[in-house]
């Protein structure tokens, strides 16, 4: 698909999160070496509990996840190389991160995985 070797960007408002430099696309999830930038420690703890609230894999915690991913989608964009994608699914952990993205928005019963 010729996405390995991009750049893509996470910013909170102006400020950069961090850089995702390509290295696995595996439909629809592409992943990378995620190199933090100035703005996330601000975010760090967001990423932190949603990802352990998605390892937790309980149908009580599936609304305490989409919660806490709606507070990373509301502080977080993604942008591509070629421009910001409307919607998106980005998991960071480390200096790895996964997402999967889209032109539309997701279905609404859609979870992250």
């Amino acid at each position: 698909m010729g996405f390995e070797g991009e750049v893509w960007q996470v910013r909170a408002a102006d400020e950069p999160v961090g850089d995702i430099l390509i290295d696995e696309a595996d439909f629809p999830w592409l992943s990378g070496r995620f190199t933090a930038g100035p703005g996330f420690a601000g975010v760090r703890e967001l990423f932190e509990h949603e990802l352990a609230l998605l390892e937790e894999d309980e149908e009580e915690s599936r609304h305490e996840w989409e919660a806490a991913y709606d507070e990373v989608r509301r502080r977080v964009s993604l942008i591509a190389p070629n421009g910001p994608v409307p919607e998106f699914l980005l998991h960071i952990e480390g200096d790895r991160a996964w997402f999967r993205w889209s032109d539309e928005p997701f279905e609404e019963d859609g979870t992250g995985g």
